[in-house]
């Protein structure tokens, strides 16, 4: 019996602490309430952080929307002079505009969803009157487009016809200008 006592007093307190702990997690394994609380708080703070980081990203989203919808919306001079532009070509070409309104009207109509009652009560017959709609919408279209280009084509002619008769008055008056000149440098 030659054993150190001071070594046997260490391994029994380092016994005593393993056991401590042992005795811990098997105490902390069968409080079934703790460890649901525990969990329930953890999985909390997790999603609390989860939400405040999608908060702070929909924010920055958020901004950066109305900064570029700040920076594509016109300002009040722009709309009178669009307003001012708009209504010169409904002057120039009322029937170019109300075609193009048609065009345009059927078109949204067409865009917009039909509703559940619209689909039970009409089904195939509104599938067709939209079809319809819409290569009537879009001939009415092309028809619009077709005037403009045939209004501005025949504006850029009427522009080039009073160019070259005002060419031709200049020309003729210079022509004349010079023919009264030279007698009086004579």
């Amino acid at each position: 019996m030659g054993e150190d006592p001071d070594r046997i007093r260490r391994e029994i307190e380092a016994t005593r602490e393993e056991m401590g702990e042992t005795v811990g997690a098997l105490s902390y394994k069968a409080d079934v309430k703790s460890r649901a609380r525990d969990s329930i708080v953890e999985k909390k703070e997790s999603a609390k952080e989860s939400l405040m980081g999608t908060k702070d990203s929909l924010k920055s989203k958020v901004v950066g929307t109305t900064d570029r919808v700040g920076e594509a919306t016109p300002d009040g001079e722009q709309v009178k002079q669009n307003a001012r532009r708009v209504a010169g070509v409904a002057q120039e070409n009322p029937l170019g505009l109300a075609i193009g309104s048609v065009a345009v009207g059927f078109i949204v109509g067409l865009l917009l969803p039909s509703s559940r009652v619209e689909d039970q009560k009409l089904g195939p017959i509104a599938d067709d009157v939209k079809e319809k709609a819409k290569d009537t919408g879009q001939e009415a279209l092309d028809r619009g487009r077709q005037v403009a280009q045939e209004a501005a084509q025949s504006a850029q002619q009427t522009v080039q016809e009073k160019g070259r008769e005002h060419g031709e008055e200049l020309a003729s008056s210079a022509q004349q200008n010079m023919q009264e000149a030279t007698p009086s440098a004579r």
